[in-house]
């Protein structure tokens, strides 16, 4: 990736991108919004039903894709979704998968963190910060590949 600086043009390695994609039972739980408006619409028009049931469920599906989020870890910084962070300011970064994932997204929670989690991926990150101005004490980001990106992170955070 090329961004814009003072300096010129500098290209950003990327160690670790992944989007987080809505799983299939996503997509086939919500198609149900096409036998619900047909059995709305059909009553009135066969062709207004077909023509609702397939734009509802084509504006789902395009809200799923263009909401899904974004990981990525560079030399200088992980990005989760809107939220940056400088690869200086994160101290420990663990994975979770199972239970203890289930554990750290519900009765292990802190409330002042800050939370990237899907439903449909159930493995998480813990990214604990070590900025003291920053009242979030960690950030808890959903992954389906979390050793990767904790390699990328620890990756990112050597000399």
């Amino acid at each position: 990736m090329t961004v814009n600086s003072p300096d010129g043009p500098k290209t950003i390695r990327t160690l670790y991108r992944e989007r987080i994609w809505p799983s299939p039972w996503v997509f086939l739980s919500t198609a149900l919004v096409i036998p619900a408006s047909l059995l709305v619409f059909l009553p009135i028009n066969l062709l207004a039903g077909v023509i609702v049931a397939i734009t509802l469920y084509g504006a789902i599906v395009l809200v799923l894709v263009a909401t899904s989020p974004v990981i990525s870890v560079s030399l200088n910084e992980l990005v989760a979704g809107r939220a940056r962070v400088p690869v200086d300011l994160i101290s420990t970064v663990t994975a979770f998968d199972g239970e203890e994932a289930t554990l750290q997204r519900g009765r292990m929670l802190d409330a002042r963190a800050w939370l990237l989690i899907r439903g449909w991926v159930s493995p998480v990150v813990k990214i604990e910060l070590s900025d003291e101005n920053d009242p979030t004490p960690y950030w808890i980001v959903s992954t389906r590949t979390p050793d990767a990106l904790v390699a990328a992170v620890s990756t990112a955070k050597a000399p």
